[in-house]
C-alpha cells in the first residue's frame, strides 16, 4: 500500500499506535514519490507549544517579535517541492488547527510579521496515535481539517499482521543503515529475506530497525545471512 500511495501526490493520514512505524512509513511514501529527491521535513507537532507553533511552521520576518533577528523560513517553506510530515497532528489545539487548515486549503504560507502569502508546493503526510473520528465527534478536532488531511488513510497494525510490508520496509531500512555507516552496498541473502518475512516482529518497526542496524554493523562481507534470533 505504501508503494501505491507513494506514486500519487495525495495527502496521507497514517494511524497507528506508538512503535508501529508511522515515521518510517511516511518516509517510505516520500521515497516512492516523484518528490523523493527533494526535502522530507519531519515535524513533531506534539512538541510545539502555542507560543512557537506559528513561527516554527510558518516562519517569521525580522522584527516580528523580540528575538526575530533575521527573516526565517518555517518548516513548510523548508519542505518546498518535497514532503512535510506532520507527526502527532491529533495533539494540535483547536485554536491552532484553523491556522493549519488555512495553509492546507490555500497552499500558501504567510510568515509572522508579513502580509503577503508565499506559494507552497508541498505534499502533506500526517500521523497520530489517536482515533481522529472520535476526536471529531467529541469536538476536539476540526471535521474540515480531518477530511483535508486524509485523502488516503493508512492504518498500521502490528508488523506481524503486515506480511506484504515486511520486505519493502526491510529493504528501506537496510538502505538507510548502509548510508548511515558509509558501507559499501550490502544485500540480504534470499534465506535472510525469507526469515524476515516469517519473523513475527513483535517489537514492530523499532525491532526490525535495530536488528538490521546490528546486521549491517556486524556484516563482514556484502551479504546479510539469516540470524538465529530472527527465527
Amino acid at each position: 500500500l505504501g508503494e501505491k500511495v507513494g506514486k500519487t501526490d495525495a495527502n496521507v493520514l497514517i494511524l497507528g499506535e506508538n512503535g508501529t512505524g508511522k515515521y518510517v512509513m511516511a518516509h517510505y511514501i516520500h521515497q516512492q514519490s516523484f518528490r523523493k529527491n527533494n526535502a522530507f521535513v519531519h515535524v513533531d507537532l506534539g512538541s510545539l507549544n502555542d507560543n512557537i507553533f506559528e513561527s516554527e511552521l510558518f516562519g517569521y520576518a525580522k522584527g516580528a517579535f523580540t528575538d526575530a533577528k533575521t527573516d526565517t523560513a518555517g518548516r513548510f517553506e523548508n519542505a518546498q517541492n518535497g514532503t512535510i510530515f506532520l507527526d502527532e497532528i491529533g495533539n494540535v489545539p483547536l485554536n491552532l488547527q484553523s491556522k493549519l487548515l488555512q495553509v492546507l486549503q490555500t497552499k500558501t504560507v504567510t510568515r509572522l510579521g508579513e502580509s503577503k502569502p508565499r506559494p507552497l508546493n508541498v505534499r502533506i503526510i500526517t500521523a497520530t496515535n489517536l482515533n481522529l473520528k472520535e476526536e471529531v465527534e467529541h469536538k476536539n478536532f476540526r471535521e474540515d481539517l480531518y477530511y483535508r488531511i486524509n485523502t488516503m488513510e493508512i492504518t498500521l497494525p502490528s508488523l506481524r499482521n503486515r506480511k506484504e510490508d515486511k520486505i519493502p520496509l526491510a529493504l528501506f531500512l537496510l538502505e538507510k543503515m548502509v548510508a548511515k555507516y558509509g558501507r559499501n552496498e550490502i544485500k540480504f541473502s534470499e534465506k535472510a529475506l525469507e526469515q524476515i518475512e516469517k519473523h513475527a516482529w513483535n517489537g514492530n518497526i523499532r525491532e526490525m530497525e535495530n536488528r538490521i542496524e546490528r546486521a549491517v554493523i556486524l556484516c563482514d562481507d556484502n551479504i546479510i545471512s539469516p540470524y538465529r534470533d530472527w527465527e
